[in-house]
């Protein structure tokens, strides 16, 4: 673990654009260049939370409908909700190199706007390794779900910007 002076240092070297003082090596790729799950066994066990976000742009009809839950699928927000919540969980049965964690929150909150549906996912748990790849999986999941939903009607929808906003660990808790 570095120390509070060597993370400034590290911080600090960063915000200047410095180069990395080492390579930077692919953390699931072997010496050999084969695919490979990360041993986080000596990790220390802290909370750890990840939060993304994602849109997707629908012509304004579209959105009008989603609007007045005017679709003959349902609701489409509340069945997005529940199909980023249910990714998250799902997560390393997607993504082949993730570990399986215990996750012990998962906040999918889906948006409407006037040009769209923006959805952002916060998952947190108590591990050695980071949720990230959980939150990002449940924004995709949950934008993919009003794509389906919408499909029939809207064949010009576009998914955009899905990106990690924020990742923070807390060693105590």
């Amino acid at each position: 673990m570095l120390s509070k002076k060597r993370k400034l240092k590290v911080r600090q070297r960063k915000q200047k654009g410095a180069p990395h003082p080492r390579p930077l090596t692919l953390s699931h790729v072997d010496q050999q260049g084969k695919a490979r799950m990360v041993d986080v066994g000596d990790k220390e066990v802290i909370r750890r939370t990840a939060t993304a976000r994602g849109f997707i742009r629908l012509a304004r009809e579209t959105v009008a409908l989603v609007r007045e839950n005017g679709l003959k699928k349902g609701d489409v927000l509340a069945v997005a909700q529940i199909a980023g919540i249910q990714a998250a969980k799902l997560t390393p049965q997607i993504i082949p190199l993730c570990h399986p964690l215990e996750l012990t929150q998962i906040t999918v909150t889906p948006t409407l706007t006037t040009e769209g549906v923006e959805v952002t996912a916060t998952v947190r748990s108590i591990a050695r390794t980071g949720v990230e790849m959980e939150a990002l999986t449940a924004v995709a999941a949950a934008l993919l779900t009003v794509y389906d939903m919408c499909k029939k009607i809207d064949q010009r929808m576009v998914i955009e910007r899905i990106t990690l906003v924020e990742k923070t660990k807390e060693a105590q808790w």
